[in-house]
């Protein structure tokens, strides 16, 4: 039995994690589950059904790993999630960015604390139920990052953050199937969450009301400031710059006779500046805080297929390194509302070559 690997299963409450979980075990893998405890409800000022990490979430996973006959813990990560990934999101934001803490989430929770969890315990793998595959490339021996086969499904852009090390201790059984057979096989195991539905929210921000919890957590008020045109004229007035987002168009409450979005903010002003959609367009972008996954550093112009958000689809662009460690993307065709503090991933094929975030 000593001999036979061990994996930790990430298990976040939901289908996904435990159907993980369960093909792990049907594999022969010593295996024990963990739900991490990333905040206290009740500190966000939530009752906490709708978010993993609620009450139900830990006894729906409690009640999947007595089912598989696994150990079951749940680590208490409160203090290090507030300071990596609440207070990051919030200083991105009064910043004048728009953050993506899920990626934060799986750098500095995910993959290094629960890796570091996993070899304390002397197992050899972290598992999640995210959809992605991980391959080695025998040319080169690096570990890669790859799409799952289920595109509707991948995830693999919120993961480019994993480091070579992390990627040869990491699992992702889910990357070559789709939810259908996911609930399937739940159902089949008799699982009591095989028919769950899927958390889309921020977890901490579960009514997506992120400038209301940002209020409540720093116990700060944002004041409202003025909107300018492209020309630096005042077109109304706004609630805190921290609530708008690039490209945004719904509830600017301004009736200017034509649509207006979000193509700016100042800060430091608390200024939003509105235009028509065309300023939104731009064929370039710098990132920094570079992950190369693929390849072990850009030391020469690339052609790559890049997404600047999760929903965006990939488009074709040139990479080009600069002399600071950032990176410069040059799409071929204007992109629309590329945004300060989302993540670029650039692809070749359905191999994830690196990502960064966009400054």
């Amino acid at each position: 039995m000593e001999n036979t690997p061990g994996a930790l299963i990430a298990m976040s409450g939901g289908v996904d994690s435990s159907v993980a979980a369960y093909l792990m075990k049907e594999a022969g893998y010593r295996c024990m589950g963990a739900t991490m405890r990333l905040y206290q409800n009740e500190d966000l000022g939530q009752c906490g059904f709708h978010t993993c990490c609620s009450a139900k979430d830990v006894e729906d996973a409690a009640d999947v790993a007595f089912q598989l006959d696994i150990p079951f813990e749940v680590i208490n990560y409160t203090d290090e999630f507030r300071e990596k990934v609440i207070k990051k999101f919030i200083a991105t934001y009064e910043a004048g960015g728009t953050p993506n803490p899920c990626i934060d989430c799986n750098r500095y929770m995910k993959f290094d604390k629960m890796l570091a969890f996993a070899r304390a315990h002397g197992l050899d793998y972290v598992v999640t139920g995210h959809y992605a595959r991980i391959e080695q490339d025998p040319a080169t021996g690096r570990w890669l990052l790859k799409k799952a086969l289920y595109s509707e499904k991948d995830q693999s852009y919120v993961l480019y953050v994993l480091t070579q090390d992390e990627l040869a201790h990491t699992k992702f059984p889910l990357g070559g199937m789709d939810k259908p057979s996911i609930r399937m096989l739940a159902e089949k195991a008799g699982f009591c969450n095989a028919h769950k539905h899927d958390s889309q929210d921020i977890c901490f921000v579960p009514d997506g009301d992120y400038a209301s919890f940002m209020e409540r957590y720093t116990g700060k008020f944002y004041p409202d400031g003025d909107f300018i045109d492209t020309t630096g004229k005042v077109v109304g007035r706004h609630h805190g710059a921290v609530r708008y987002t690039n490209g945004q168009r719904k509830g600017l409450g301004l009736a200017l006779g034509a649509p207006v979005y979000v193509c700016d903010k100042d800060m430091e002003k608390n200024t939003v500046t509105v235009g028509p959609e065309s300023e939104l367009f731009t064929t370039k972008l710098v990132a920094g805080d570079f992950n190369w996954i693929s390849i072990p550093e850009l030391t020469a112009p690339m052609r790559v297929k890049a997404k600047a958000r999760y929903r965006q689809p990939e488009q074709p662009a040139t990479v080009r390194p600069l002399p600071d460690g950032k990176v410069e993307v040059e799409f071929d065709a204007p992109q629309r509302a590329i945004t300060r503090g989302q993540s670029v991933v650039l692809y070749d094929g359905d191999i994830v070559v690196g990502g960064g975030t966009i400054l």
